[in-house]
């Protein structure tokens, strides 16, 4: 009886989850994106000429939640965008040390034209 409170409790706290927000900085711009459903044919969103970032933010099931990151190098066909950095975060993620949310400040390179992308992400109530 305990035990399926305790699922149906961590449910109900699943339900009203925060969303997730990653602020990018890339160029001398920064800008916010917001994950707060899974949508994994979601199209990641352009970061400068170079990079795209996506986020996915898997509340349910309550044992497999997850945050998931990915920034791509987007390149010309035949190529395709090429992913070049991938985080993943339990759900709920540990509390944030600091300032930079859950993840840090994450910093991915240009493997060509030696630019540099920076993020972070927090959980949104």
């Amino acid at each position: 009886m305990k035990t399926a409170l305790a699922l149906l409790l961590l449910g109900c706290n699943l339900a009203h989850a925060a969303s997730v927000d990653c602020h990018i900085s890339y160029g001398g711009d920064t800008q916010t994106i917001r994950a707060s459903t899974v949508a994994f044919d979601a199209a990641p969103t352009a970061i400068g000429s170079y990079f795209l970032f996506r986020a996915v933010f898997e509340r349910t099931p309550p044992g497999l939640a997850a945050i998931k990151l990915y920034t791509y190098a987007d390149r010309d066909a035949p190529q395709g965008a090429t992913l070049l950095h991938q985080a993943d975060y339990l759900y709920p993620p540990p509390p944030a040390q600091g300032k930079y949310g859950f993840t840090g400040l994450q910093r991915v390179y240009e493997p060509i034209r030696d630019g540099e992308l920076q993020y972070w992400c927090g959980l949104r109530k």
